[in-house]
């Protein structure tokens, strides 16, 4: 069964950091590029960023841009999400996904294949 798995969220006052990973079990991640999406209360799911199956590609949304990086390390079947500088805003439940199709760099959720169950960001003083 394949499975991915989000962990590292929690409560972080603004300005600190998290780092989150998407861990997937049933499947080799390396197969595919994963996204990580976002969803607030009462708003869409929207795109953070993505990561291509070898890590050599990466695209990120404006409001996060030189604040996260993503990265993978496919010997460890995971992916990461490093948020710094997180801000109010940032508070979410976060998910990755995984998609089976070539790297595109999309950032759109219905271009993702699997998905977790999704992790909460809080950040507030």
């Amino acid at each position: 069964q394949l499975q991915l798995v989000e962990s590292g969220g929690g409560l972080v006052q603004p300005g600190g950091s998290l780092r989150l990973s998407c861990a997937a079990s049933g499947f080799t991640l390396d197969n595919y590029a994963i996204g990580w999406f976002r969803q607030a209360p009462g708003k869409e799911r929207e795109g953070v960023s993505c990561i291509s199956r070898g890590g050599g590609g990466t695209n990120y949304a404006e409001p996060v841009k030189g604040r996260f990086t993503i990265s993978r390390d496919n010997a460890k079947n995971t992916v990461y999400l490093q948020m710094n500088s997180l801000k109010p805003e940032d508070t979410a439940v976060y998910y990755c996904a995984a998609d089976a199709h070539p790297y595109s760099g999309s950032l759109r959720a219905n271009a993702y294949d699997y998905w977790g169950q999704g992790t909460q960001v809080t950040v507030s003083s």
